[in-house]
């Protein structure tokens, strides 16, 4: 499934300095960083959020988790008297922007959509962007992406926890322990 036309289109009106990168078929931003050979925070992951207001589009670093509190308060601080934001079903998304369910891409102004945009993207020079399909990005500077899609820019993004990790850690403590244990046994022993 190639980039829709809709979108090349689009950004071609723009003027906007692009390219379009073949891979593999993937469905998620992580998967396309291992096959493209790319760090993850060059991945930028699309988020369609729902508030009381209407829809935005959110990008952030595929590293990284949207805090919807923090996104409010970015909102609120605009002025857009927010009261709830929340992630819709994706239901919600093909129903509303006629998109196959993981096929968002970052141009929200397509949609006339607001985009936010986590300023941990600022990080990063160029970047792969979602475009509506499974085998083609979309890679452009993202001083480009922010000339095109004007984002509200702010912090509302936090660093992926990792379960494995946690497990790893609690596993490791455990076993500190259980050596500690067994090291004052042999020393009471040896006295």
């Amino acid at each position: 499934m190639a980039v829709p036309k809709k979108i090349i289109n689009h950004l071609d009106r723009q003027g906007a300095k692009y390219a379009i990168v073949t891979h593999r078929k993937v469905y998620t931003a992580y998967d396309a960083a291992q096959t493209l050979r790319k760090k993850v925070d060059e991945i930028v992951k699309n988020l369609l959020v729902k508030t009381d207001k209407g829809f935005v589009v959110v990008v952030l670093p595929a590293s990284r988790n949207i805090n919807l509190p923090k996104l409010k308060k970015l909102m609120n601080a605009q002025g857009k008297g927010v009261k709830k934001v929340e992630l819709p079903k994706e239901q919600v998304m093909v129903r509303l922007l006629k998109v196959k369910p993981g096929a968002l891409p970052a141009f929200g102004s397509l949609h006339k959509l607001e985009v936010y945009m986590d300023k941990s993207m600022q990080k990063v020079k160029k970047a792969i962007f979602a475009s509506g399909s499974f085998t083609e990005s979309i890679e452009m500077a993202m001083k480009e992406f922010e000339k095109l899609e004007k984002p509200v820019i702010g912090l509302f993004s936090e660093v992926k926890k990792i379960k494995q990790i946690k497990k790893v850690k609690k596993k490791v403590k455990k076993t500190v322990k259980q050596v500690k244990k067994v090291v004052k046994k042999t020393v009471k022993k040896k006295k």
